[in-house]
């Protein structure tokens, strides 16, 4: 067994509406609550964090399954939303949806594009943090898939 651990430090000055500092590995920026939550917006805030953890490695275990079945990729890109349920002043994370775009190049066949289909799938099965939020946040997949 390997085990890889991950340290972070924050900050906090002190009450709801303040700023606080947090440092992860190369990851360094201020935290607040977000003004749609009627807090400063400044810096992220977990909400765009977990998105954030979501996406990327949405996107990173996507782009390995490409690279390792030698998929003729073009063009990876992903566009992710996250939504927030607010009912009697508890907060829920409710759903996550991911949006990968992904072209492949003029000579990839059907049997190409059913693969990386497949693979679309596999990604979100796959990757670290949806496990991590499985049975809390929904994970919904809208991939656009082409040929140059």
């Amino acid at each position: 067994m390997t085990l890889h651990q991950f340290h972070l430090q924050a900050t906090w000055p002190g009450g709801r509406n303040e700023v606080g500092y947090l440092q992860a590995g190369n990851l360094k920026t201020e935290i607040s609550i977000p003004r749609e939550m009627n807090g400063p917006g400044e810096g992220t805030n977990p909400d765009e964090m977990l998105l954030g953890a979501s996406s990327t490695c949405y996107l990173i275990t996507l782009a390995a399954m490409i690279e390792r079945t030698k998929l003729p990729l073009s063009h990876l890109s992903l566009s992710s939303v996250g939504e927030v349920d607010v009912t009697d002043g508890v907060f829920t994370y409710q759903k996550i949806t991911h949006k990968p775009e992904m072209k492949l190049s003029a000579e990839a066949t059907d049997k190409d594009l059913d693969k990386l289909r497949l693979l679309v799938e596999q990604a979100e099965a796959s990757c670290m943090i949806s496990r991590a939020i499985n049975g809390n946040v929904e994970i919904e997949l809208k991939p656009s898939i082409s040929i140059v």
